[in-house]
């Protein structure tokens, strides 16, 4: 039997433990790298990669393995949520599935004993009882070491501990040469330990400061206003798609550059120059035509909000751009629809009061009775023309207001509907022709017969308006797949391309020199759109500058969502 030299064992043993003190020396540094980033990445908001996270985990583990001969190391997390100890990556000597499947309940089983009594244990083998409720065997253990990882609070000034929390345990298994672990490496594991959960907890800590700047990098992203963040040096940290599409940004990656090198609009870097210089909040309308739309001007109001620390300390600004356009037009259109509005009940009370001051100082019975029978009817037809508008502003506020319009649906045979309409439009006119083309057979519908009036008087009409040199107006009138469809056409001046998608909106008028001329109040056609539709129908325009216009609408069997199966013959 050769007998070991005790020199050269006491020399074996120096080395190792010289070794284990090198590597736990690279765990301090470790941690305190760790700790350096985590607070780096706080205060200026820009995290390194996570891939660094996972080498220095990825190291630690690897060095505790080396440290205690263990052909395996992982850690465990507590799951407060799912009430589990969780494998966490990376780990040494186990595959990415055998760390998703090794979880335990966190009230029962080795390691959660470990957790709960914040003390360490051996496990010698599988055979025991603790060991047996975490399936082991599966995973290919033998045997293993399991200390708590206990995260310390400490005071910076004294370095006294101010709060201990178990944050998980920390497992090696299988002692190499076919050992198993003893006392003397519980020791060193637990002060591995102590500094594994330092590093942990930071890089853990760091990890939700990663997901919850993506996450919030996200929100900003999908938010419908837009959205700069500024930092107190004038660099832009974020800027959301919205906000780039609102100021015209054509850079592709913003962050990180001056403001003044990605926004062109002055009055928007005078507002972020007094919030980070002057620390001043501000709320302007900034007008804004970008280079791609030189005919189309935007306004959005813009407002600057400081950021600070909870110290209190200016760290940048928001500016928050929200689009207006459409609020500043209607309020356009609406003061422009006031003024009309004014004009169109002038008109009608002009002439009845004419007509009717004129019929009242004929007391010697000047005017003969066709003469008389004359005033009476134009006073009558402008009685009639401002009712037709006096309905129209009451349907117009009730539309506002969020009410339908209200319906009367009976059997309505269409053909009688449409010759009325077209006859009292004939009496209007002297230049044109009215043209009334129906098939023969179009089918009976359920639907209200002054709403239908309406909507034809209103669209005819409109067609003489609109094709002042007169010509030919036509109401078309044929079966449908969907029920009837009516197209009435003129020869008039035409709707210019861009705004046909908004001849159906409230106030909206086509403003150039003819339309003028015209007159009108803008919300006929928006008014012919809720018919048509308050009775499941569909209206849609054609049309070409010059050439006339098609206006084309399709009025079901019956409307929506009405009992009225009794009143449709057959059924």
């Amino acid at each position: 039997m050769i007998e070991t030299d005790p020199i050269k064992k006491l020399d074996e043993i120096s080395r190792e433990l010289e070794e284990k003190k090198h590597y736990i020396a690279a765990l301090e540094r470790a941690n305190k790298d760790l700790e350096k980033r985590v607070q780096s990445s706080s205060a200026t908001g820009e995290p390194a990669p996570i891939t660094e996270l996972e080498e220095t985990l990825k190291r630690l583990v690897t060095r505790i393995a080396a440290i205690l001969q263990a052909e395996r190391c992982v850690y465990m997390r507590f799951d407060g949520d799912a009430n589990e100890l969780v494998a966490m990556p990376p780990a040494f000597g186990f595959s990415d599935d055998e760390i998703r499947q090794f979880r335990v309940p966190g009230d029962h089983g080795f390691s959660s004993q470990v957790y709960r009594d914040a003390k360490p244990s051996i496990m010698y083998d599988v055979d025991d009882e603790r060991a047996k409720k975490e399936n082991f065997e599966t995973i290919g253990v033998r045997n293993g070491a399991c200390v708590p990882l206990i995260h310390e609070k400490r005071d910076e000034e004294t370095n006294k501990v101010l709060e201990r929390t178990t944050i998980g345990v920390l497992w090696v298994f299988n002692k190499r040469y076919g050992n198993i672990f003893i006392e003397e490496d519980i020791s060193l594991l637990e002060r591995l330990a102590k500094n594994a959960s330092a590093v942990i907890q930071n890089a853990w800590t760091f990890r939700e400061v990663v997901e919850e700047k993506q996450e919030l990098e996200h929100i900003i992203e999908s938010v419908y206003a837009g959205l700069m963040m500024v930092s107190k040096e004038g660099r832009v940290m974020q800027l959301n798609n919205s906000a780039r599409q609102m100021i015209g940004v054509k850079i592709a990656d913003p962050a990180g550059k001056p403001y003044y090198e990605v926004i062109a609009n002055p009055k928007i870097k005078e507002m972020i120059v007094g919030a980070i210089e002057k620390e001043e909040e501000t709320a302007e309308e900034v007008s804004i035509v970008l280079d791609e739309m030189p005919d189309e001007e935007k306004i959005y109001q813009t407002q600057t909000a400081l950021v600070r620390s909870e110290e209190g300390r200016l760290m940048g600004t928001v500016v928050v751009f929200n689009d207006i356009t459409e609020i500043r037009g209607i309020e356009r259109m609406k003061t422009a629809f006031v003024s009309t509005v004014s004009h169109e009940l002038r008109t009608p009370l002009t002439s009845i009061k004419g007509f009717i001051s004129t019929l009242l100082d004929d007391v010697d019975g000047y005017y003969d009775k066709d003469t008389q029978h004359e005033f009476y009817t134009i006073i009558d037809t402008e009685c009639d023309r401002l009712t037709r508008l006096i309905s129209d502003l009451l349907n117009v506020s009730r539309i506002e207001a969020g009410r339908a319009l209200e319906l009367n649906p009976k059997e309505l045979v269409l053909a009688p509907i449409v010759e009325k309409s077209v006859q009292v439009q004939r009496s209007y006119t002297n230049k044109h022709t009215l043209v009334v083309d129906l098939e023969d057979d179009l089918p009976t519908i359920i639907a209200d017969s002054d709403k239908v009036d309406q909507i034809l008087t209103n669209l005819i009409n409109n067609a003489i308006k609109y094709s002042p040199k007169g010509g030919e107006v036509r109401v078309i009138g044929r079966k449908d797949p969907e029920g009837v469809r009516f197209t009435i056409a003129d020869q008039g001046m035409g709707i210019p391309k861009d705004h046909l998608p908004k001849v159906f909106e409230r106030f909206h008028r086509v403003d150039n020199r003819d339309t003028r001329e015209v007159g009108g109040t803008g919300i006929g056609l928006y008014l012919v759109k809720h018919l048509v539709e308050a009775h499941g129908g569909r209206i849609w325009v054609e049309s070409e500058v010059g050439k006339g216009t098609q206006f084309i609408f399709i009025l079901p069997p019956q409307p929506p969502h009405e009992e009225l199966s009794e009143l449709i013959p057959g059924t």
